[in-house]
């Protein structure tokens, strides 16, 4: 088992000799709604409930362990430990108990810390995930899968303040580089809802990148914080072996100079899902383009999509 130096060990029994192990691929970050130190978030997990994480952060920055990082805990519902043995760190971190607080500045550096260590100890890859089992760094609410119920968790400041400086400060930590802080986020940021549908039917060709527009197509415009959904329809006749791959990428706001992100790939007819978390830049344009491959090259028929999530005006 792995215990990070900078912690206070608070070990959880027995759950840390009987739960399985994993193989660290995400940190995943939390907030307990509570106002509670490492103590006392360690002594909730071995009194109230079954359920743990691996760390406790409290509001002074006093940072508890209290499962070993390759050991498998329980606060991330599918991303706890997968079939192939990955799994994610968890860490509960100290917030009022509406969950609408930012993180302190002791909070911050801690995260950033521990952020760096799970890096240089698991090579964890020094990204946002971009799906619910990529590997890398994420908030709870980031993936559906991370909850058994839908969450709004850790909260829309300390969302802004994962992007804008948790994360920043993880990857500068990390690869010995220096970073500008950015100020905490307010709790009056209070973000905008994006929710364009289009139900027009689109035939795409086989192979072919074709690019989407829902109310049009900018998806966003910058400069913008957002965390976008894309939920598309395929025909039921698409064929079960249909490659779907969709992938958002940026423009300059007459469409040209694009620079597109990976792909993210499914299969078969029916619903898929695409999302994408992160910052448009001032002048820049937020675009999504989809292909269907098919092994007899036939048309695949779009029916429907919708593009939804929040933004914050930066």
């Amino acid at each position: 088992m792995a215990w990070y130096p900078g912690a206070v060990k608070y070990e959880l029994q027995p759950e840390s000799d009987r739960q399985p192990a994993i193989r660290p691929t995400q940190f995943i970050v939390h907030s307990i709604i509570a106002p509670w130190t490492a103590k006392r978030t360690y002594e909730y997990w071995r009194d109230s409930t079954s359920l743990e994480s691996h760390f406790g952060l409290g509001y002074k920055g006093d940072l508890g362990q209290f499962i070993g990082t390759e050991t498998r805990a329980d606060a991330n519902a599918g991303a706890n430990r997968r079939p192939d043995g990955t799994g994610a760190v968890s860490i509960e971190t100290a917030s009022n108990t509406k969950g609408t607080d930012p993180w302190t500045a002791a909070q911050v550096e801690k995260l950033i810390e521990l952020g760096a260590w799970l890096h240089q100890r698991h090579k964890i890859p020094l990204r946002i995930c971009r799906s619910a089992s990529d590997p890398g760094y994420g908030y709870h609410r980031l993936h559906a899968a991370w909850s058994t119920d839908g969450t709004s968790c850790p909260g829309n400041a300390r969302v802004k303040q994962f992007r804008e400086v948790v994360f920043p400060g993880i990857v500068a930590r990390a690869t010995g580089k220096t970073t500008t802080p950015v100020p905490p986020a307010k709790e009056t940021d209070m973000p905008q809802v994006l929710n364009e549908p289009n139900a027009f039917d689109v035939a795409l060709r086989s192979g072919r990148w074709t690019a989407l527009a829902f109310t049009d197509a900018v998806l966003h415009a910058g400069s913008r914080t957002h965390d976008t959904l894309i939920h598309l329809l395929f025909d039921e006749t698409t064929p079960k072996d249909t490659l779907i791959e969709g992938r958002f990428y940026l423009t300059d706001t007459k469409g040209n100079d694009p620079s597109a992100f990976l792909p993210i790939t499914h299969r078969g007819p029916g619903g898929h899902q695409f999302r994408l978390s992160g910052h448009v830049p001032a002048g820049r344009h937020l675009r999504f383009e989809i292909r269907a491959t098919t092994k007899d090259a036939s048309p695949v028929t779009l029916l429907h999509r919708v593009a939804s999530g929040l933004y914050w005006a930066a």
